[in-house]
């Protein structure tokens, strides 16, 4: 049995109609209607519709998961049921109590860079393997940049236009509106759904504002401060963004060298399109001059780390690191106890103070195994600073 989960629109359907074919029949939930009787009379459902079937937002229907255990049990072949789901708290809880060790689980982000440009398939790894290799930075200059898209020929057009399969053959000036219908469909189905959001224009401006905050430790006081609510909502709003695959966030490394170091994490909306709307920023050429340019260009590199991490042969742990005095690093990598710190930088001119993150993190804990340094900027190739710091393109295949 096999669960999809991810965000509305990431194409969960899609993918499970290409891989399955056209004969698999596909059952949509819904919050509203019971189709099918499926809530009312889960096996009288199940037995109208015999596997394989596709069940998609199932997370409307648990109580399905139940019968689907005790009918999977009587026949355990593979390839009887595929789950979907964009609910991700309510619908893992109820995955974890009756399905645990009957489902694999699969998670899918938006389109990676090299998914849009349509070269993954032949990427065999990503540059992320490279950076725990001996010659990480011969094999990263071995690498090839991704080739630009009509639709978005530019760094800011990348980060403007963000990674939802929908919109990749979409004219500029019809993404506001597809964005803006993405919004008020997440508020008035997902939200309610999940949690009892009172106000949903309030919800709305706590939505704008953590695209505005993406890329900044998470502070769960300063969110509530600027909307009037406590931090205990705010931290129970941001937990339904997690749970619905709006926001994510990086864990601190705390090592026990030093211990003035700061312990939140770094959160960030999941998609930089959807970051770019709900900021109002109006084109590609608006995003150049905005304030949130870099905040928005670290998203849009975490996020695609993020994305080349679930293809990696073994998966290194993602987290970041900021002492007090103000060093930090944008991201921390480790595997196998080997750590590389990867800083992000919106420019296309970087020097050695640029490293400067870097080389506090080593000075900070000399006993660690270090890895290449990285800088992930908007450079034409990759090139190498002092002390063992690579520069690498962020659109490197």
């Amino acid at each position: 049995m096999l669960l999809v989960t991810g965000a509305r629109q990431v194409g969960k359907s899609t993918l499970l109609r290409e891989v399955l074919g056209p004969t698999v029949p596909h059952v949509v939930f819904d919050p509203v209607v019971d189709v099918g009787n499926a809530r009312q009379d889960p096996e009288f459902f199940l037995a109208q519709h015999p596997p394989p079937v596709v069940l998609d937002e199932v997370q409307y229907a648990p109580e399905l998961l139940p019968v689907i255990k005790r009918w999977v049990d009587r026949d355990p072949k593979p390839g009887q049921y595929f789950l979907t789901g964009s609910q991700n708290l309510a619908l893992m809880r109820n995955v974890s109590e009756s399905l645990a060790g009957r489902v694999m689980v699969l998670d899918l982000p938006a389109l990676s860079l090299a998914e849009r440009c349509d070269v993954a398939a032949a990427v065999a790894t990503s540059w992320v393997d490279d950076l725990f290799m001996a010659d990480a930075a011969a094999r990263l200059r071995a690498r090839d940049r991704l080739p630009a898209l009509a639709s978005e020929p530019t760094l800011f057009a990348r980060v403007w236009r963000g990674g939802f399969p929908g919109i990749l053959d979409l004219a500029d000036g019809m993404l506001p509106d597809v964005f803006g219908s993405y919004v008020r469909t997440y508020i008035e189905r997902d939200v309610r759904q999940v949690a009892n959001v009172g106000d949903q224009h309030l919800f709305s401006r706590f939505l704008a504002l953590c695209a505005a905050l993406s890329g900044q430790e998470v502070n769960h006081s300063q969110l509530g401060r600027e909307l009037g609510v406590t931090p205990q909502t705010a931290g129970r709003w941001l937990a339904l963004l997690g749970a619905t695959f709006q926001w994510l966030e990086v864990q601190p490394y705390h090592g026990s060298t030093i211990k003035r170091i700061s312990r939140r994490p770094k959160g960030y909306l999941t998609d930089t399109g959807l970051a770019a709307y709900l900021q109002r920023v109006s084109s590609p050429q608006a995003l150049g001059g905005h304030p949130l340019q870099g905040a928005l260009f670290e998203t849009h590199v975490v996020t695609e780390v993020l994305k080349l991490l679930q293809v990696c042969a073994a998966r290194p742990q993602l987290l970041h690191w900021r002492s007090h005095s103000g060093a930090e690093v944008d991201l921390l990598l480790e595997r196998d106890a080997l750590y590389v710190p990867v800083e992000v930088k919106s420019s296309a001119r970087v020097t050695s103070g640029d490293a400067r993150g870097i080389l506090a993190f080593r000075d900070a804990y000399p006993r660690l195994r270090h890895g290449p340094g990285v800088i992930v900027a908007a450079v034409e190739e990759v090139s190498e600073l002092r002390d063992g710091v690579v520069v690498v393109p962020y659109d490197l295949a």
